[in-house]
Order: C-alpha cells, then structure tokens, then sequence
C-alpha cells in the first residue's frame, strides 16, 4: 500500500491517470493553457521555415549570383527571427503564468486540507515532511506545465513538422536520417527505466533531510542542552550525504542519455554529409536541399538532446504529484455528520457525559478502559492521576481531536460525533499546557478565527477575567505588540494568561483547563488560580492536573487510575478515605521544597 508517512513513492513515471487529475485541476486556467498551445503550433511553422529560406537562398540567389533576391531572402528571413522570438517571448509569458496560477491553487488545496485533517495524523507524519508536500512537490507540479508538459507537446508538434517537411522535400535524404531512430529509441528507453528510480529516490531523500532539518531547529535548546551538536550534525551530514548521492545518481542518468543522443545526432549527421555528398555529385540533389536537411536534423535531434532535462522534471513532477494526491486522498478521519447543523450560541453551562468510553492511540493499547463520568451543568471537576493515565485524553476527546474506539461522548447530552465541528469546538474550551502562540500582534492572537465576530469589548472581557490585563499593558506597544514565532518574547506564564483570554473570547458553555499552571512561575500561578473563580462562572469547568495543590477547591475530583475512575469526591472526603488520592497527596507534599 501507498504509505505517506513513510514516503513510499510506487506507480509509473509517466502516469496517464496522474497527468490527467493535474489536467482537470488546472481547468480553471482553461483559457490560458489554450492560448498557450494555439502558439505551438504557429512557433513550429515559424521555425521550420528558416532551413527553407536557407535552401532558396543557397540554390536560387547565391549560387546564381542574384544578390538583390538574396537581399529579400535575407530580409524575409531576419523578419521571421523577430516574429520567432516574439512568439517564444509570449509562450514563456503565458508557460510561467499558467504555471504560477496552478501551483497557486495546489498549494491552497493542500493547505485547506491539511487544515481538515485529525491530530493523530499530525502525531504520525514529520512537519518536514508535510512541508515537503505543500512547498517542493508543488514547486516540482508547476516545472511540468512550463519545462515538462508544455515542452514535450510543444516538440512533439515540431519533430512532427520536422520530419512532414524532410520527407516532402526528400524522402531518401529523411529515410538516411531516420535510420538511427530505432536505436535512440532503445537507448531512450533503457535511460528511462534507469532514470525512474533515481529520480524517485532523490525526493525520498529530500523529504527526510527537511523532516531531520525542521525537528532539530525546533529542538535546538534541548540539543544545545545536553551538548549533542556534534551528534546531530553528524546525522545531518549523514543524511545529507545520502541526497547528495541520490542527486548525482540522477545526473549520471541524465547527463549519460544527453551524450549519447548527441553521439547519436553527430552520426546522423556523418551519414547526411556522406550520402548527400554523393547525391550532389551525381547531380540528384542540390547544396542547398542538404544544408535544409542539416538544419532540419539538427532540429530533430535538439529536443531529444534535451529529453533527459525534460524526463527530470516530468519524473519529478510526477513522483510528486504522486505524494500531492495521496495526501489529497486521504480522507479526514474526524468529521462533521452530513446531517450536523450550526448550532445555537450557549446559553449557560452545558454537562458533560463519559460513558463505557475505550481509547487506545495505536491498535489496541488502550489508554482508557470502560471510562465512565458526569460533570453537571456548571459543576467545577477537577482530573487528576498519575502521567500516562489518560487525563489529556479525556479533554482531546470532548472536542473531537480524537475518537473513541467504543462508547460515547456526551455535550448537552449529544454524542460529539453528532455535533457540528466547529460549533462543539467553540461550545468546549480547551487551554493546553503546551501554549501555542502566532505570529502577529496580541489583538490578532486573541481574535483567532474571529472572522470579524468578535468585538473589542468582547477581547476587553476575556482579558479582565483572565487577568491578563497587566501583562497587555506592560507590553511597548499593548494590544499592538508584535509577536515572534510561538510567542518566544513572552513569558511562559504570560503566554498562559494570553492562551486563557483566548479561549474566554468566545464565552464557552464547557472550559477545560490541562495543566495550565504546571509550568508556569509562581506570580503567574497566583493570577491563575484567582482568575479561577471567575472562570468558573456561567460556564462548567473541567481542570486537569499534576499539582494537586490547584484542586482543591473543585467541587468534585476524579482519580484515573489505569484507564478508569478509580476514586471521586471533594479533597477532604478523598484524604480520609485514605486511597489512591490520599498517597498522591501526600507524595506531593513530601516533594514540596522546604
């Protein structure tokens, strides 16, 4: 099977089925690409005219000495180069737009959908790699529609011409021409078959040098950390290497085809001359017709020299388009039902319902196990339990990152998979302890996807409760204040302020809150916890945490405990009875720093 994730690239090199779908994605572009291949056919005449000329010029004017009506031949043919070079400009003008248009659209196709797709498919598949999709294997589409498709249709048009007017001009002369096409053909073939495999490794290759290059950038303060440079660097040049080895196997390939078709149109040409030069001698044929028919050969091999550059980029292009449609083709796991519709804006706390819910990230490892809870309307229920128990999971499932393998999970006692998925997730609000911030200013960051629906007074409100109002004001430039990659110039604490008002901008029915004070400082912990009060107001609350000092106000804690609820209650009921809770506890007290 075609398996993205691991950059399996199977199929044909030139693939009808392929090379069709990439046609009917650029109908749209339908009037270009025919103004485009109108000039094909007019650039070919234009061409094929000048060896004539030459041959009129030769056997009509220089050899009769006729100097006046080689001024015309000569003024005729300068007047065809100038028409040429306007066509070629106007073809390159139209090639490169059509081109640019295309890749356009594929890359927002592709981007819109990647942004439909589920989590677990970006747990599975390198962001280098995804890159790779959206930015090279487009990049390698849009080269077929200018150096590729256009290319090959446009020769194809001139070799037809080519060998139309060598045959009407002299067929003996063409058939001596023709005599070595049987061998270029089988050279032609054995390159191509050669060509395929290196052409394919060469993206495979690449894919893993951007996925390898983009894991490290993001990780380079734990690399610097624990001194790895020259470990990673050794694996870079490693991987590196294997490109740079993968890129020269294609270039023996191409440039080997491009010197034997030139051997090959170099003999052609011995031939010509050999037998031409008896053919003038026995007065069968004049000067000028075989030095029509050297142009005219050369014309005929010129493309074919090129074939292996033209093969490149088609290979390439199709390897691509290979990568590009599988990722198309991969339906969202995660959707919204058919019949699902908007849904009304909350109107107050909604509950919450578990029920006989399994979970497992992969196959049957199951994170959770016949998990079942309620959480009230407007109830403060806190989650806690050892790491790997599954408390992340349970927020990841409310709003559908993920589903279940068996049960339900209930909104206002509606399965989640029933709901519309962007009302559920405007309905549940999730802040994640792995803070995610964008590029842009603080007001674009807590307007995200607001789509003009959210007042000032609104951004206003979510940063008043969030208490995050003096960590806006402290900035230079306030709610202007232009954030760098991920919010790297802001505190992890002041990210965590932002990321809460983020979510309160939307007033949710149902807000989870996953670890949100586990890394933060102790300042930004004190605004959290009294803005907790207030979070909880009008809306259910659900809080997941390591630090159980942060629960214990919670009107109600579950305990996971091996996929399940193991324990549940206020602290003080859970303390005295003395469980699983009470040893947490107590760990966690016995960890505190004296």
């Amino acid at each position: 099977m075609h398996d993205l994730e691991h950059d399996e690239i199977l199929g044909r090199a030139f693939d009808r089925h392929l090379v069709g779908r990439l046609a009917r994605m650029a109908r749209s572009h339908g009037r270009l690409i025919v103004s485009t291949a109108l000039l094909f056919p007019l650039i070919a005449c234009v061409e094929l005219l000048q060896p004539y000329l030459l041959k009129i010029a030769i056997d009509d004017h220089i050899l009769a000495a006729d100097w006046r009506g080689l001024t015309e031949v000569a003024a005729l043919f300068l007047g065809v180069l100038v028409m040429l070079s306007a066509l070629r400009a106007a073809e390159a003008y139209l090639m490169q737009l059509t081109a640019l248009r295309v890749m356009h659209d594929l890359r927002a196709m592709l981007f819109r959908h990647l942004l439909r797709l589920e989590a677990a498919f970006f747990d599975r598949n390198p962001v280098g790699r995804l890159m790779t999709r959206v930015l090279n294997d487009v990049e390698a589409v849009s080269e077929a529609f200018t150096s590729g498709l256009f290319a090959v249709v446009g020769d194809v048009i001139t070799l037809a011409g080519v060998v139309a007017v060598m045959l009407w001009m002299d067929w003996r002369l063409a058939l001596v021409t023709f005599s070595l096409v049987p061998a270029l053909g089988a050279i032609a073939g054995y390159f191509r078959i050669r060509a395929r495999d290196a052409y394919r490794e060469v993206r495979r290759r690449l894919a893993r040098l951007n996925a390898f290059l983009q894991e490290s950038l993001q990780g380079m303060t734990v690399i610097q950390l624990f001194a790895r440079e020259g470990h990673e660097f050794s694996a870079f040049r490693r991987l590196n290497a294997d490109y740079r080895r993968a890129m020269f196997g294609s270039t023996v390939w191409e440039a080997s085809l491009y010197a034997a078709v030139e051997a090959l149109g170099s003999a052609a040409l011995a031939l010509l001359l050999w037998y031409g030069a008896g053919q003038i001698a026995a007065e069968a044929l004049t000067f000028g017709t075989l030095v029509a028919f050297i142009q005219y050969t050369n014309r005929f091999f010129l493309p074919i020299r090129d074939l292996g550059a033209k093969y490149t980029v088609m290979q390439s292009a199709m390897a691509s388009s290979e990568r590009i449609f599988a990722l198309l083709d991969r339906a969202p796991a995660i959707a919204a039902p058919a019949v699902a519709g908007p849904r009304a804006e909350p109107q107050g706390p909604s509950p919450v319902a578990f029920k006989a819910v399994w979970f497992a990230y992969e196959g049957e490892d199951w994170v959770l196990r016949d998990c079942s809870f309620e959480v009230a309307p407007g109830e403060r229920v806190a989650i806690v339990g050892a790491t790997g128990e599954g408390k992340s999971t349970c927020a990841r499932l409310l709003n559908r990152s993920y589903d279940v393998g068996r049960g339900q999970v209930l909104v206002d006692g509606v399965d989640v998979r029933e709901w519309d998925l962007q009302s559920l997730r405007r309905h549940v609000g999730i802040i994640f302890q792995d803070t995610v911030l964008f590029t842009g200013t603080i007001e674009a960051n807590l307007q995200l996807g607001s789509d003009g629906r959210v007042t000032r007074a609104d951004l206003e409100r979510a940063v008043e409760v969030a208490n995050c109002r003096r960590v806006i004001e402290g900035l230079p430039r306030g709610w202007g204040e232009e954030l760098s990659e991920r919010g790297a110039n802001l505190s992890h604490g002041q990210r965590q302020l932002l990321a809460i008002a983020r979510a309160l901008v939307y007033n949710p029915a149902i807000l989870v809150l996953d670890e949100a004070t586990s890394s933060v400082d102790p300042e930004s912990e004190a605004l959290i916890r009294h803005a907790m009060t207030r979070l909880a107001e009008g809306r259910t609350t659900i809080t997941i945490a390591h630090r159980l000092s942060t629960v214990q106000s919670a009107d109600r804690i579950l305990v996971l405990h091996r996929g399940r609820i193991h324990e549940e209650g206020r602290h003080a009921e859970l303390l005295r009875l003395g469980g699983l809770y009470a040893r947490l506890w107590e760990l966690g007290v016995k960890s505190r720093p004296v």
